[in-house]
């Protein structure tokens, strides 16, 4: 019996979005089901090296199959201009539930992105208004482009708007999607005003004010993923419909982890969770909700969801690389 070591071409080949997209919504509706183990985040913290270390484990059994692993992950802000490194990289650890056998070794990078977007597509799909063309987007980094491509799955989308402080990300983003939508840089409240709205920055002071917005956009909050981060002015996020993705992880290292240590915000300004929405516990958007705002951590269990898809259809598509890890000789 072989592991199979899956690199990030073998992850994105084999994770299609609408593959993706299925089993991220089956996986937030198990954990609200009580099927599924995922304990909290872990961080190592380097200030030394300007970085962190983060593993994220999770066991989730859906409604047909079930399955395990860890993602071990960084952040190292330095490493493109220090290191030729990308910021963030990321192993994934696959595993059989029942015997423990590592299945696969694979690229947590491309994974995360996929799942990352599958997330926000999940969100929007539920909050966002029926009849969505439009998308902005507020940072033009790696995650930009997985948020589009995941979101006009779920919705009809026509016009992109994206917007960066970096002019040459900003036209990456555009020659890459040019022929598929109708693509433009923007100001932030441009972006805002579309009808779907993702941000994936790091910073730590708000971007994107009430003024910014129109006055039913859905908010994905998908920068925040460490105290001290924050996207989305507090007055954004009282006045919104706000659904969070955990309660523990939000709170601590999610879009809204500095309005509530800081008390301005607190568990009655929050809506619910998103697996409350899509187990059908909670109301997705209603004809009374203006602006809706998902806050996502990203969770050890979307990790495992997506690790499930690629592993699936590696194997039936012969794709990765066989080793005998544990040297068992067969």
């Amino acid at each position: 019996m072989h592991t199979l070591l899956l690199g990030s071409d073998d992850v994105d080949e084999n994770a299609q979005m609408p593959d993706v997209i299925g089993a991220v919504e089956d996986a937030f509706a198990a954990y609200e089901h009580g099927n599924a183990q995922m304990p909290a985040k872990s961080y190592i913290d380097l200030p030394q090296y300007n970085g962190d270390f983060r593993s994220m484990p999770a066991y989730l059994n859906a409604e047909s199959w079930d399955a395990a692993g860890i993602k071990w992950v960084n952040v190292h802000p330095d490493n493109p201009d220090d290191h030729d490194l990308p910021t963030v990289m990321g192993t994934m650890i696959y595993s059989d539930p029942e015997t423990a056998f590592p299945l696969a070794i694979m690229d947590g990078t491309e994974l995360t992105m996929k799942r990352t977007g599958a997330a926000a597509a999940v969100a929007t799909d539920y909050l966002a208004v029926e009849d969505a063309t439009s998308l902005g987007i507020v940072g033009a980094g790696v995650q930009s482009y997985t948020q589009l491509d995941a979101i006009a799955e779920v919705r009809p989308i026509e016009e992109v708007v994206v917007s960066d402080v970096r002019d040459e990300a900003v036209e990456r983003f555009i020659d890459r999607y040019d022929d598929e939508f109708d693509v433009r840089g923007g100001s932030i409240s441009e972006a805002g005003h579309c009808d779907v709205l993702s941000t994936v920055t790091p910073v730590e002071d708000p971007l994107v004010s009430a003024d910014d917005l129109g006055e039913h956009t859905h908010i994905n909050a998908m920068g925040a993923d460490a105290e001290g981060k924050h996207e989305i002015a507090d007055e954004v996020l009282l006045a919104a419909k706000l659904v969070i993705d955990d309660y523990k992880q939000c709170t601590h290292s999610g879009e809204i982890n500095v309005p509530w240590h800081e008390g301005v915000l607190d568990d009655d300004d929050i809506d619910g969770e998103i697996g409350q929405i899509v187990a059908g516990e909670r109301p997705g958007r209603t004809d009374d909700d203006g602006v809706t705002v998902f806050d996502s951590t990203g969770l050890a269990i979307q990790d495992v969801a997506t690790a499930h898809v690629v592993f699936e259809h590696a194997d039936e598509n012969d794709n990765g690389t066989p080793f005998d890890l544990l040297g068992l000789g067969n």
